[in-house]
């Protein structure tokens, strides 16, 4: 029988959906098969469920939508539909988390007892999300909602507060805490959460989606503007994110705009809506093909237009990144989530998915931040991924860039940089400082001090040395530099480990029910054999460090003693150094079907503790790691995560240059965790 938890709430607008998705996003990482259930939702193509499903790969299914429910006869038929839905998703699940109906109603009273009554039906514990603007107006809520759940014999799991002003979090808190022993969080007001983003006014609007700037659609709409003045007073009153709204033929607006994008100095607008039918004229359009701003047209009248943009309702949505990670931030900053596991009391599977994987490394880099350097202030991708990484607490970090270029292109894409450091290398007051501690430590190579006060101006080099002094605690760069630009300042200034030869890299190879470390895929073309079994304690300390028991195949073509030659005997010489210098459970030479299939290891090293059972796969070359680690990723449709690079003092990173937002939130996740370990 598959446990559940029914979160409802007492009223619209109550943030009910941000507190689903904070529990989605715990029980995601704790349960292998996770289901989403929502008795009665608004419209078959329902948000919230789709979110839940695309980003944690759950099973969903509702019941009915607002329509069909009408049409039903009787309340009991209704409920009756309701719990074949959720039996039917139920038997597929370890666990699954129920999200009420939406309060679309003309009586919220009603919703909240159907509510009630559907939690009772499906045997569901639940948890309560009220509002509360002051102490005695939470207070009033939570004894209602206390109130009518015993009524209907429901059992409380507990009560959440939700968009409480900042300021009255504690006194809330204080006065809920003495009405109820069941009190999860007082969640504090986010106001980006309650604005509606560009693609969503484009939706409501049935607007033509004119000229869409990429990634721009998912910017928030924080102000809307009517241009119906002239130019020097619209630009008084434009604050950043605002929706402007205005006449095809006003090209004298729509060039401000366009100025208020590049200047830095004036807010940049988050889009333009055209109104009235009226064509832009052929010039402009030229011009406004090339905004970096999304514009949409609508044959709406201006004020028509406005009045609609003012009533939508803001939602999450799975392609809108940022306001996942504003929501899941909020959340997970007001909840213990460490005690709500405990009451959730779901332990973890044996198996480790890839989702559950994730989810680990973001809570470990959560659990003590640390501070990362990105040199690459220049690329969208970066600032992005910074974003979501300061909106979940991630890490702290410092982007290297011109400050003004850096929060000029933040706000022109909607991006919140506030609470990272931008620092310029060519003015920062540590480059003399940092020019002389390269020229110390490279001068035996001919550097110069003049070519150590240029070399350090370098945004990669610039970024090791705050590594290396401390001021960092680990970097991460790759995305529009080569590998080499990434690693050869690493080389130079942090070094290998004591008593490490040979700086390595390995891929974590998230597989649909386990996690695998291969190495080394990406940095050493042949290493010697002192080089393969200092990759292989490298490689072995690097799963320990992601939760990974290390049982470690040192592969060849050939298993045990059935193979002979230059290359088998170097990976048999590293296997047995391996032995000699830890206790590691280490097997090799060894075919990679023996010591990942228990069958074949049966059958070729039946003694074997690491055969059929291995984690870590040291491979004896680059060309069959690069190859190997590729091929599964594609064919079996792995997640690759990496190059991770180890043997290093401090921890660097590098990134592909086709690397996605998410690739950069998880390789600062990983950074992070490795600073934590080496510290």
């Amino acid at each position: 029988m598959a446990r559940n938890l029914y979160v409802t709430a007492m009223e619209p607008q109550s943030g009910k959906s941000v507190v689903a998705l904070g529990l989605a996003e715990l029980l995601s990482g704790r349960v292998e098969r996770f289901g989403f259930f929502r008795p009665i939702v608004p419209r078959r193509s329902d948000s919230q469920l789709e979110l839940v499903g695309a980003r944690y790969e759950a099973r969903t299914a509702y019941a009915l939508t607002d329509d069909e429910a009408t049409r039903v006869e009787g309340y009991e038929e209704e409920r009756k539909r309701v719990v074949e839905a959720y039996k039917t998703l139920e038997a597929d699940c370890d666990f699954v988390l129920c999200e009420g109906t939406d309060f679309t109603g003309a009586a919220p009273a009603l919703d909240f007892g159907l509510n009630a009554d559907l939690a009772n039906e499906l045997g569901a514990a639940v948890l309560v999300v009220v509002t509360g603007r002051s102490p005695e107006e939470a207070a009033a809520a939570v004894d209602a909602a206390q109130g009518g759940l015993h009524t209907k014999g429901c059992t409380l799991f507990g009560v959440v507060v939700n968009r409480v002003p900042a300021s009255a979090v504690e006194a809330v808190a204080a006065r809920v805490g003495e009405l109820t022993s069941e009190l999860i969080a007082v969640i504090p007001e986010d106001g980006e959460l309650a604005h509606p983003t560009v693609a969503e006014v484009a939706d409501a609007l049935e607007a033509n989606v004119l000229f869409d700037a990429r990634g721009t659609l998912g910017r928030d709409v924080r102000e809307v503007r009517v241009a119906a003045m002239s130019v020097d007073h619209f630009i008084d009153h434009l604050v950043d994110g605002t929706l402007v709204v205005v006449p095809g033929d006003r090209p004298d607006i729509l060039l401000a705009c366009l100025a208020s994008a590049d200047s830095g100095a004036i807010p940049a607008v988050a889009g333009v809506v055209l109104t009235g039918g009226y064509p832009p004229s052929p010039t402009v359009l030229r011009l406004l093909e090339h905004a970096p701003f999304p514009v949409l047209e609508v044959p709406l009248l201006t004020h028509e237009a406005t009045a609609a943009i003012t009533g939508i309702r803001p939602l999450l949505r799975a392609s809108d990144d940022r306001k996942i990670a504003t929501a899941l931030g909020v959340f997970e900053a007001a909840v213990d989530t460490a005690e709500l596991g405990r009451r959730l009391d779901v332990e973890r599977p044996a198996r480790v998915t890839p989702i559950m994987f994730e989810y680990e490394l973001i809570e470990r880099a959560k659990a003590a931040p640390r501070r990362i350097v990105l040199p690459e202030g220049d690329d969208d991708r970066i600032l992005r991924a910074a974003d979501i990484l300061l909106r979940r607490g991630v890490a702290e970090l410092t982007i290297l860039g011109t400050p003004d270029a850096v929060m000029a292109r933040g706000g022109a894409l909607g991006l919140d940089l506030d609470g990272a450091d931008v620092v310029e290398p060519l003015t920062s007051p540590k480059r003399d400082e940092f020019a002389s501690l390269y020229f110390e430590l490279r001068k035996h190579k001919g550097a110069t001090e003049e070519y150590a006060y240029d070399r350090v101006t370098d945004p990669s080099y610039f970024g090791t040395m705050m590594v290396h002094t401390g001021a960092a605690d680990g970097m991460v760069s790759g995305a529009s530099h080569t590998t080499a630009d990434t690693i050869r300042p690493a080389f130079e200034i942090i070094r290998a480990r004591k008593g490490v030869s040979v700086v390595s890299s390995v891929f974590l190879m998230c597989l649909p029910d386990r996690v695998l470390v291969y190495g080394d895929c990406a940095v050493n073309p042949k290493p010697d054999t002192a080089q393969l079994a200092d990759i292989a304690v490298s490689s072995a300390e690097t799963a320990a460090t992601f939760g990974i028991e290390p049982r470690v195949a040192m592969l060849s073509y050939s298993t045990g003693e059935s193979g002979k030659g230059e290359d088998v005997d170097r990976v048999r010489e590293a296997t047995e150094l391996v032995r000699s210098r830890t206790d590691l459970p280490v097997e090799g030479p060894i075919q990679y079907d023996a010591a990942v299939d228990a069958s074949v290891a049966r059958l070729k090293l039946p003694e074997s503790d690491v055969a059929g059972r291995a984690t870590v796969f040291v491979f004896p070359d680059l060309e069959s790691g690069n190859v190997a680690y590729k091929a599964v990723q594609r064919s079996a449709n792995a997640v690759a995560v990496g190059p991770v690079l180890q043997g290093l003092n401090k921890p660097v990173n590098d990134l592909s240059r086709g690397c996605t937002v998410p690739d950069i939130v998880s390789t600062v996740a990983i950074t992070a965790i490795q600073a934590q370990a080496a510290s």
